[in-house]
């Protein structure tokens, strides 16, 4: 189900948000606010696993679009989420071994709307993000994913390294795209498989790494020493492809 990106402001229109199941990605309270409408918003968040950020006042007023932000704005998802599961069982559905991204603090929306093209575009079957320090499924995702994100369901986790483990459990392994690793060419990425993509600055996370079956590197002969986020994932994922085809 498609949802167009709000801003919600004001303490009633932000409980009802709550309250009537919309996709709330981000909920903003104004530090020092504890008042009874204020506990009923964060107990709402917190029940729906919303993360909460308290703020300045200073910052809820630059955020604002109304000026009646009454302490509390909650940023809603421009898509829902979808669970895990789900992404399973469209693999199951189309008879073929799963094919699953998973980012790791992907925080820049448009490197995350490339990715979710690149994902539809290889077969995968579904892209796994974190709750915390990422970008979530906002307008700018969305459009930068081409329409992408009409056909490939993105599922949202509290923790990766658990998502994993519970994967593996499923019969998936999982390369994380790492330049330390073993050159890419070499590795045989055939079979129920997790690409793992790192932050655009840091890359993968050290208990993420080390959750991932092998890590993956990608040749390069020029004076830098990365790629982009995005142009990594669609390196390693059209390698999958490729060795998917023979």
């Amino acid at each position: 189900m498609r949802y167009e990106e709000l801003t919600i402001e004001g303490r009633n229109a932000v409980l009802e948000a709550f309250r009537s199941g919309r996709t709330v990605d981000k909920l903003f309270v104004q530090d020092g606010c504890k008042d009874g409408p204020v506990l009923s918003i964060t107990r709402e968040a917190r029940k729906h696993d919303t993360v909460i950020q308290y703020v300045a006042k200073e910052r809820l007023d630059q955020m604002s679009e109304t000026g009646r932000h009454q302490g509390v704005i909650a940023v809603a998802a421009a898509y829902s989420y979808a669970a895990v599961e789900d992404i399973l069982q469209a693999a199951r559905d189309k008879g073929e071994n799963p094919f699953i991204f998973l980012l790791d603090g992907i925080e820049d929306p448009h490197n995350l709307g490339a990715i979710i093209r690149t994902a539809n575009l290889a077969g995968a079957h579904g892209v796994i993000i974190p709750k915390h320090r990422a970008a979530g499924l906002t307008a700018t995702v969305a459009r930068t994913s081409a329409g992408a994100l009409n056909y490939t369901p993105v599922a949202k986790v509290t923790n990766l390294v658990q998502a994993i483990e519970s994967l593996k459990k499923e019969g998936m392994w999982f390369v994380c795209a790492d330049m330390a690793g073993e050159l890419m060419y070499r590795l045989n990425l055939t079979g129920p498989v997790g690409l793992v993509i790192g932050n655009e600055g840091s890359g993968v996370s050290r208990l993420v790494r080390e959750s991932c079956d092998m890590m993956a590197a990608i040749p390069m002969k020029g004076n830098l020493d990365s790629l982009n986020a995005s142009v990594a994932a669609g390196v390693l994922a059209y390698e999958i492809v490729r060795q998917r085809l023979l």
